[in-house]
């Protein structure tokens, strides 16, 4: 692991990423264009911008099973950010991720979203993790058929699918 990032016990870890709890400075960043060196040129994207400006109104989303930065083991870097949209509905949670262009097609994305979706799946009364993609986004498609996830329901009229996967 790169010697300008360390793990922490609350981290998830995978064989080339750290998943990682956003800090309120980190957020403050995002929020203030301010531009950390552990994270990659092209991070924070426009999805972190919104999400990070939703923190303030869903603090949960910054708790144990929220969301988190996705890191680079070998570079240190943050590269996207995934996310749980906590708390659970009827033991369901939605999961989101986003990887900067700089750092896609290497496979980073279905690789967080199965750690992410497992750690998930630990979590006090949730037995599904689900994703409603747009159908016009085949790559966010590939990224949860590679991460196990199913089509379970498709709505045509807002163009957009959701798959699951469960316990």
């Amino acid at each position: 692991m790169s010697s300008f990032f360390s793990a922490s016990a609350a981290d998830v870890i995978t064989d080339r990423l750290v998943l990682r709890s956003w800090t309120p400075g980190e957020v403050a960043a995002v929020l203030s264009g301010t531009r950390p060196a552990h994270w990659a040129g092209d991070f924070p994207a426009e999805g972190d911008h919104v999400i990070a400006g939703l923190f303030g109104d869903n603090p949960a989303w910054l708790g144990e099973y929220g969301h988190r930065q996705i890191v680079e083991r070998d570079s240190g870097l943050v590269v996207g950010s995934i996310g749980l949209f906590w708390p659970p509905a009827d033991g369901a949670l939605e999961i989101g991720y986003g990887i900067v262009p700089s750092r896609r097609n290497r496979g980073y994305a279905p690789e967080a979203t199965r750690a992410l979706t497992a750690f998930a799946l630990t979590a006090p009364g949730v037995h599904t993790v689900c994703a409603d993609v747009e159908l016009s986004n085949p790559p966010s498609i590939r990224v949860l058929e590679k991460a196990g996830f199913q089509r379970s329901s498709v709505e045509p009229a807002q163009g957009t699918a959701r798959y699951s996967v469960g316990r």
